[in-house]
């Protein structure tokens, strides 16, 4: 698209208790959109993680494995987690003053063994053309091979990256950016990933943590677009295109 679109992506970590049982951090939420508010100007995508609503869903009903009839309820299960979760992001960025809505991925997205293939863009197109926020998340979506699985927020913000063109992706987290050895990593490429040592979450992610963030974002980088892994409390600074102290990941 013709406009300039800024991609940011809340982490579940950032927004719900990750290692409870569905616990939305409302107070964190409301700082957020406030920080979005302030902006207006922005054409801003927001994409969200499950954290605590719907990766324990998902591992219950082991939808990562494929899903048929022994488990197809964990579709419906998971699906309304994640949900959940989508409408109290976007209450709080409408209780803020901004025009935002929620995009379900399961009515939009396909998927062919765990990897995205498709993702209905055009209406995220018009939404963003019209001054509204469209907020996305990771979902349970129909796959060609298994059935169902699961997509997570960061390979929705590789695919849509690329299809709208986006000017700036960036990522708040709860670290400070990719760690190895407890240090920031300033810079990722395909030439340096390999020296790194890098974690998985220590919650249930079913979506592979950190390594798994890596892997999408290295991807977007061979398109031409680099990305942002910063802590949340750098949110502000990366939407005003600030230094954000985090980690680019770049080709």
């Amino acid at each position: 698209m013709d406009e300039k679109v800024i991609l940011l992506k809340f982490g579940g970590s950032i927004i719900t208790d990750k290692a409870g049982t569905g616990a939305v951090d409302h107070a964190r939420l409301a700082a957020l959109a406030g920080e979005i508010a302030q902006r207006p100007g922005l054409r801003l995508v927001l994409v969200h993680g499950a954290g605590s609503c719907g990766h324990p869903e998902a591992a219950r009903y082991r939808l990562q494995e494929g899903v048929g009839p022994a488990n197809k309820e964990g579709i419906a299960v998971t699906h309304e987690a994640v949900t959940g979760l989508n409408r109290a992001v976007v209450a709080a960025l409408r209780e803020h003053g901004v025009d935002a809505v929620g995009i379900h991925p399961l009515a939009g997205c396909r998927a062919n063994n765990r990897h995205l293939i498709s993702c209905e863009h055009l209406p995220i197109v018009q939404l963003v053309r019209l001054g509204i926020t469209p907020v996305l998340h990771g979902d349970v979506v129909m796959d060609a091979s298994r059935g169902a699985c699961i997509i997570s927020g960061d390979q929705i913000i590789r695919y849509l990256a690329v299809a709208l063109g986006a000017a700036r992706v960036g990522l708040a987290t709860d670290v400070p950016g990719v760690l190895d050895n407890g240090a920031v990593v300033p810079v990722i490429t395909r030439d340096t990933v390999g020296r790194l040592s890098i974690g998985c979450s220590g919650n249930t992610d079913v979506t592979g943590g950190m390594k798994g963030k890596i892997t999408e974002l290295l991807a977007l980088a061979d398109e031409g677009i680099e990305s942002h892994i910063f802590h949340v409390s750098r949110t502000a600074a990366f939407l005003d295109g600030k230094g954000h102290g985090g980690t680019i990941v770049r080709k």
